[in-house]
């Protein structure tokens, strides 16, 4: 279960409003609006430590005094004030009158928007129309560096998370055999899941030969011997999300598949041996990419066959990119998956990777599933 004791919950709250009024006041903001879309919920449930359900959310922190929360469902304002993190609720409307009021009382000269990107032009509209000679920026990047760093509670939680992938993949690994649809493996995976108590799973699957070029919800293809099945489950437990990327054959692996094995694996071994605090994204991406340009497959490493070489992990199932080019720090205590799905034409699309904590002297690994090419039935040693 949860540490949801008073102490534990006060060491928390207090722990991110102090990292997060840090940063309001590095970048000058009086008002930080956190604003949560209904696809975009994890500034709302940093701040909040609530599961909100609404189409919109906000949470407004001042500089000083009590922080308010906003959700355009009315059930949401019961669920956020029960949780006890902010206990004053209004409604969330089209015009923001309950927000406009907030903001006129409060008369910031600077107000930082997280997610502003997003924002509806009406919400938009009504802050500007709130507070017309307050500067409104972009604080999507106050947030995202705050929830980079992983608190003893948050990676609690990521460790529970962790032990659910495992789980997750061992029956993805029970079930396999020929004959059975995509859609019954996934929804096999996704029952053991939930009763181990996911509040959500995000699941990509492909199956097949070499023909692969991805992976995309599960269809009604019926498996094959010798397919290899790749997946990449991602289970959210209290709100976080961590994600096991592997890969499996029914029946034997071929030489191709193994050697694609032994590519990935490689790959997967070299962005690994480059984390540390302060490193880049880009520099473990370009670690995972040299393997493939070192065996004459570089071509494969770019936007035509691949999207990232892992990503962030927390309250967001998809957090900053590992990529090249992409030159955000990672610091200590930050959670990533190493991943460096892709295309080749050795066994075609290949899955492997594994989420990691940065810690002061490198990394640690989070799940404790084999990083190797599964093969079903096993064998059983004598």
């Amino acid at each position: 279960m949860t540490d949801h004791s008073d102490q534990a919950d006060s060491a928390e709250q207090e722990l991110r409003y102090a990292r997060v009024r840090a940063a309001m006041a590095e970048r000058g903001l009086d008002v930080l609006l956190a604003y949560g879309p209904g696809w975009r919920r994890e500034n709302i449930r940093y701040l909040s430590d609530a599961r909100v359900a609404g189409s919109a959310a906000l949470v407004l922190v001042p500089a000083v005094g009590e922080p308010v929360a906003f959700s355009t469902r009315p059930a949401d304002l019961g669920v956020i004030a029960a949780r006890g993190w902010v206990t004053e609720v209004a409604r969330l409307d089209l015009g923001g009158a309950a927000l406009t009021d907030r903001l006129r009382d409060l008369a910031p000269s600077r107000v930082g928007i997280a997610l502003r990107e997003l924002l509806p032009q009406a919400l938009a509209e009504a802050v500007t129309t709130a507070v017309p000679s307050a500067e409104v920026v972009s604080a999507t990047g106050l947030l995202d560096d705050a929830r980079m760093v992983k608190s003893d509670w948050e990676l609690a939680q990521m460790r529970r998370s962790a032990a659910v992938c495992a789980a997750g993949w061992q029956k993805f690994v029970d079930v396999l055999e020929p004959g059975l649809p995509e859609y019954r493996l996934v929804a096999e995976v996704e029952a053991e899941l939930k009763r181990l108590g996911a509040e959500d799973n995000f699941m990509l699957i492909a199956s097949g030969g070499d023909e692969v070029t991805g992976m995309t919800a599960p269809t009604s293809r019926l498996l094959e011997e010798g397919d290899m099945v790749r997946t990449e489950l991602t289970p959210q437990m209290n709100g976080y999300w961590l994600q096991i990327c592997r890969s499996a054959v029914v029946g034997k692996a071929s030489d191709a598949q193994r050697r694609s094995f032994d590519l990935f694996n490689e790959a997967v071994e070299a962005g690994l041996s480059v984390v540390r605090p302060g490193i880049t994204a880009h520099e473990v991406a370009v670690a995972e990419n040299d393997v493939f340009r070192k065996y004459g497959y570089g071509e494969y490493c770019g936007a035509t066959y691949t999207r990232v070489r892992g990503h962030g992990h927390g309250l967001h199932l998809d957090e900053t990119p590992i990529i090249e080019g992409n030159h955000t720090v990672l610091p200590e205590r930050a959670v990533f998956i190493v991943h460096p799905n892709t295309f080749t034409p050795i066994a075609g699309y290949h899955v492997l990777g594994d989420p990691v904590v940065v810690t002061a002297t490198g990394y640690e690994v989070l799940i404790e599933t084999e990083r190797i090419l599964f093969e079903t039935p096993r064998e059983v040693a004598a």
